[in-house]
């Protein structure tokens, strides 16, 4: 590692010096390319959340608790709003769990989303328990007196409708058409759009999943040349905690990038406050929404004189507990790491036995090892307090 430089008097004390103008998505110096513009679509109000026409793209996952034990699954849609998510979906596979629907609504602090497939009594359920959206179908609720009676229902409580299709469940007509396709799948979707627009109701959102990236993103490509409705992204089955969260950035990345998408989830296989940080990671790194610290941290290689595996996990911990947008650069090195931290709002860089730290690329304070994490924090919530105070 390059040598530290000592720092000067005034540099080794708390005053700072002067803070430039730009904080959070401000534009930095250069500022990143713009994405494409994204998708225009009409705006669907689930709860307080708004999913497309222009809105933030949201957030969302799903309980995985039995849904009639609604002490748990309140339990569990509580972690899942600590983490962040900002609308949770909860299965109503039978009547036990359609019985719970009213508890749950009365303990929920997030939007829900009743997820039903085949009886429409529990979509009736759901609905007058006062749920926010349905998650279903209509092509497998077979009678149609039966689906108008949902869409009607639904349509009294403002209540929107997510057709949900998934490509390892299509019609046997439409496989035997189109096969296991993109085209199949939108196909799938434009059918089931037809019954619900059929009956005049068009507060709808669509989503097209399928477990492979390559399919999935065909799919809305193609979808969204057909239909103004806002997408629900997804990668079905994606898998466990890392593979499936290669294949849901990689998908989910993709289309956002173009402009596609209105709301998202990360199917994976695992505890489902998981996903949520995922989610958040996808759209915070295409500068779509803001939300906690963003570290930036050197890989290690030979140059460097310390453990940055070990500073930059102690860091990620140390900065979980905020919620304000502050970039932090944990550097290993002189190569790159000035000009990391010039770009962050604080950058630490550890040497032998010590370590600098940095706000806006000057550096500030030089610490003992022992201090350097709590000198960061103190750093954190000075920027916090200056750049971010709704945040303080």
């Amino acid at each position: 590692m390059s040598e530290l430089r000592t720092p000067t008097a005034a540099q080794a004390t708390d005053e700072l010096p002067p803070v430039p103008e730009w904080s959070g998505v401000a534009p930095r110096n250069p500022a990143p390319p713009p994405l494409a513009p994204r998708r225009k679509t009409r705006a669907v109000q689930v709860g307080p959340v708004t999913i497309g026409g222009g809105a933030p793209v949201s957030v969302q996952s799903m309980t995985i608790t039995k849904t009639d034990d609604w002490a748990a699954t309140v339990e569990q849609i509580h972690a899942l709003a600590a983490a962040g998510c900002e609308i949770a979906r909860v299965s109503v596979p039978d009547a036990k769990a359609a019985a719970a629907c009213v508890k749950i609504k009365e303990g929920s602090p997030l939007p829900l989303v009743a997820d039903i497939h085949f009886d429409h009594r529990y979509a009736l359920a759901a609905i007058d328990a006062g749920w926010d959206k349905l998650r279903l179908n209509p092509g497998n609720i077979r009678d149609a007196a039966k689906v108008r009676e949902v869409v009607k229902a639904a349509a009294a409580r403002r209540m929107p409708i997510r057709i949900g299709v998934n490509n390892g469940s299509l019609a046997p007509d439409i496989v035997e058409r189109y096969g296991h396709t993109p085209e199949g799948m939108v196909e799938s979707g434009l059918r089931h759009l037809r019954i619900l627009e059929e009956l005049d109701f068009h507060d709808i959102v669509v989503s097209l999943k399928a477990h492979d990236v390559r399919t999935t993103v065909a799919a809305y490509r193609l979808m969204a040349t057909k239909v103004d409705y806002p997408f629900h992204l997804g990668i079905t089955e994606a898998g466990t905690l890392r593979s499936g969260t290669v294949k849901s950035s990689v998908g989910l990345g993709l289309l956002l990038a173009e402009g596609i998408g209105d709301t998202i989830r990360v199917s994976l296989t695992a505890d489902p406050v998981e996903e949520v940080p995922v989610c958040w990671d996808i759209l915070k790194s295409l500068g779509l929404r803001e939300r906690g610290v963003e570290i930036t941290s050197c890989p290690s290689c030979g140059r460097v004189q310390i453990d940055i595996v070990k500073l930059a996990e102690q860091v990620e911990r140390l900065t979980a507990e905020y919620r304000a947008p502050v970039k932090v650069a944990v550097m290993g090195c002189a190569v790159n790491g000035p000009g990391e931290a010039s770009m962050a709002d604080v950058g630490i860089a550890g040497g032998k036995g010590m370590g600098l730290i940095y706000r806006d690329g000057v550096m500030v304070r030089s610490l003992p090892e022992a201090q350097l994490l709590a000198g960061l924090r103190e750093e954190i919530e000075k920027v916090i307090k200056e750049r971010y105070p709704e945040y303080a």
